[in-house]
């Protein structure tokens, strides 16, 4: 059988992509951001996807008891790139999944955040919020730290992950093993880097042989189309990745020094399939991808939540 979810800060659809290929039906995405929902169109046109402040937006009486809530919230109030205000920032939206956990009575709920989240600084709020989840019903399987990757994946991108279920599905649920063979940048982007025909592509393959720091989008506001800060960019040249900006097109012949990503490669960077279009113009369209949890990651999670719960619904029939 198919398990329902209803994804908000749904993005250019990284989590809700690697949920549907664990087996999820969507019933809803949720988004504020116009581009990304354009993304999501583009991509699904049969997904539900509603363009909207997730602050103001109340679900229909059909979305109520969805198997699972799952979302991305914003990341700035917790990440160590901006003031660590926790709940004093305005754009934290855990409040908001306290509210739609009671408002919806999903099963499950996924929740997925910067590891800074995961520093001493914040672990009075992690507490208070488990405190304000169990007086839902729910019980924590705890917070895990979980690396791409470590799911084929070719970015160390580590993401903390929350999973609260009730408490017979909770019983059940163990976290995701990883997988046997890291991808390497060189392996996943051999193709589209030697798509023009440069000479190069089979020494540079050679050069990236590993994985390549977090990719970074920025905001409206602030980040361009470059990789990350300078510290990434000093990762992405041992690799053999020029991070200053995003390129137009692969590398053609009679190129030379390090080549730079177009925004698929990027996108490949971060799990997406080839097939995944991302709307806009360069820049926004690599903040989408920058600012996406990696689909493989969110399969993997959500491939974990449908064993809990196909376990205790089969423990419920032997009753």
């Amino acid at each position: 059988m198919k398990y329902t979810s209803v994804e908000v800060c749904a993005g250019a659809g990284g989590q809700a992509l690697g949920l549907e290929q664990a087996g999820f039906e969507h019933l809803a995405a949720v988004e504020i951001e116009n581009i990304a929902c354009a993304t999501l169109r583009a991509n699904r046109p049969k997904w539900h996807v509603i363009e909207h402040d997730l602050r103001s937006w109340r679900p229909d009486a059909d979305l109520v008891g969805t198997d699972l809530l799952a979302g991305g919230v914003p990341c700035p109030p917790f990440s160590v790139a901006g003031k660590q205000l926790g709940r004093d920032d305005e754009r934290d939206l855990f409040p908001e999944m306290l509210r739609l956990a009671d408002e919806l009575q999903p099963r499950a709920i996924m929740i997925e955040n910067v590891r800074n989240l995961l520093s001493q600084r914040f672990s009075g709020y992690r507490d208070e919020l488990l405190r304000e989840f169990k007086d839902l019903g729910y019980e924590s399987v705890g917070w895990e730290l979980l690396n791409s990757a470590d799911y084929g994946v070719p970015q160390l991108r580590q993401r903390a992950i929350l999973v609260m279920m009730r408490p017979d599905d909770a019983f059940h649920f163990r976290w995701p093993e990883p997988v046997a063979r890291r991808q390497t940048v060189g392996r996943a982007l051999a193709k589209l880097m030697g798509a023009n025909g440069w000479e190069g592509v089979g020494e540079w393959v050679k050069s990236a042989d590993g994985q390549g720091p977090a990719l970074v989008g920025g905001s409206k506001k602030h980040g361009g189309p470059d990789l990350g800060p300078t510290r990434a960019r000093e990762a992405w040249a041992k690799l053999g990745v020029d991070g200053l900006g995003v390129a137009n097109e692969p590398p053609k012949p009679g190129d030379s020094g390090n080549p730079k990503l177009t925004v698929q490669m990027t996108a490949l960077v971060q799990g997406f399939p080839p097939t995944w279009k991302f709307e806009g113009r360069k820049t926004a369209a690599y903040r989408q991808v920058g600012n996406a949890f990696p689909p493989p990651v969110a399969r993997a999670v959500g491939e974990s939540i449908v064993a809990s719960f196909e376990a205790a619904d089969a423990e419920r029939g032997q009753e």
